[in-house]
């Protein structure tokens, strides 16, 4: 239901695509403020800023104002996207939170609760009897105030965003997309432009000029290859249209989304010091969010899971290392080299397993199968009033 109430507002694809478009450029907006400090401190300390690498520029500047211009392009882009789903969709923020009559809070803070002392805790008890070598004590009153206040304010925008982005327009907008006989062909296409385009620019260092020409030229080809005789033989033939149902299900915006939320985070610092199994991590969350979304029916969970994470580990322990370099309670000196697997797959594997477990329980979760890899199936107008008034 949460996917197929999107046929219930605007969706056309093109919609979708110049939304994103849009929201891309209010969050390279919001980004400026922090590209400008980091410039400015550069070049007063006598620094080029073709010198500095991905760690420094995170370092460069005191770490509560490096935090909130970081955070602030989350909320510019926040902004943006609930301006393009109220304007280019007509969709209200209901409508694209949960399938429910009202955005259910409790579920929101349940998770956010659980979580939060969780994580927490599996923190407290390493630093207290299983590695307190790794840790020094980083807490400075005045400055940890001033990093409450930022982080209680900016880091739920953050998360929000990134939630209202992929569990939200993208895992709704590429679900509606799916009944589309061609979406196969443009998923497929779209990869391999992808792969072409990173590996133009790998060998010959495209600037932004020649990038935007060869996005246009790629974006030309798909437009020829789509009204092209020989697309039309393909998608009427039998064989195609078993492909095509592959596609057209729940599991394929899950997977996307989940992916798309992975790769995201491949310049984040820890992805350098740790390799690229932390993609493991990623990716999983990625999946582990989506999956809270599709069985419950909305974002609620997922919302209230990242806030969670993200807000109590700013807050509570910082590296030199992370994208997350605060004026926390705790700083972790371990060697990040040697982090131990069992941390990057016992979450995703373990942990996050027993918690859609326990939700399960408690919200009385049934129909996996269907909600996760059923297909995509557009409600006829009459079954949308049924669901506006399912609590």
């Amino acid at each position: 239901m949460y996917i197929a109430q999107t046929f219930n507002v605007l969706h056309d694809w093109w919609r979708y695509l110049v939304g994103l478009i849009f929201v891309v450029i209010a969050v390279v907006l919001g980004q400026l403020p922090f590209t400008a400090a980091v410039m400015i401190k550069a070049f007063s300390e006598g620094d080029g800023i073709g010198k500095l690498d991905e760690s420094k520029m995170m370092s460069l500047l005191e770490p509560n104002l490096n935090l909130f211009l970081m955070l602030l392009s989350f909320a510019i882009g926040l902004l943006g996207l609930f301006l393009v789903v109220k304007h280019l969709h007509k969709q209200s923020i209901t409508h694209l939170t949960t399938s429910r009559k009202k955005i259910d809070w409790k579920r929101f803070w349940f998770i956010f609760i659980i979580w939060g002392t969780l994580s927490s805790s599996l923190v407290i008890i390493d630093y207290l009897f299983i590695t307190p070598e790794d840790y020094v004590l980083n807490f400075k009153l005045v400055p940890f105030i001033i990093l409450c206040v930022i982080a209680i304010i900016m880091v739920p925008l953050q998360t929000s965003f990134e939630e209202y982005l992929f569990r939200g327009y993208l895992m709704q907008g590429i679900g509606v997309s799916t009944i589309h006989k061609q979406f196969p062909i443009i998923f497929l296409y779209i990869l391999i432009s992808i792969a072409i385009f990173i590996y133009l620019n790998f060998i010959y260092s495209f600037g932004f000029l020649m990038n935007i020409i060869l996005l246009i030229l790629l974006s030309g080809l798909l437009m020829l290859l789509l009204n092209s005789k020989w697309i039309e033989r393909l998608i009427k033939s039998s064989n195609y249209f078993a492909f095509y149902k592959v596609f057209k299900r729940n599991s394929t915006p899950l997977i996307i989304t989940s992916i798309i939320f992975g790769i995201l985070h491949i310049a984040n610092p820890e992805v350098d010091k740790l390799g690229y199994v932390i993609m493991v991590y990623y990716i999983g969350t990625g999946l582990f969010l989506g999956i809270l979304t599709l069985m419950d029916e909305g974002m609620e969970l997922a919302l209230g899971f990242h806030a969670a994470n993200n807000l109590f580990t700013a807050l509570l322990v910082t590296a030199d290392w992370t994208a997350f370099q605060t004026h926390s309670i705790l700083k972790d000196m371990s060697n990040p080299e040697t982090m131990a697997l069992g941390e990057i797959f016992v979450p995703v594997f373990v942990i996050f397993p027993i918690l859609l477990l326990i939700l399960a329980k408690k919200y009385k979760w049934t129909n996996w199968k269907d909600k996760l890899f059923g297909e995509v199936v557009e409600l006829p107008k009459e079954d949308y009033k049924i669901l506006e008034n399912t609590d």
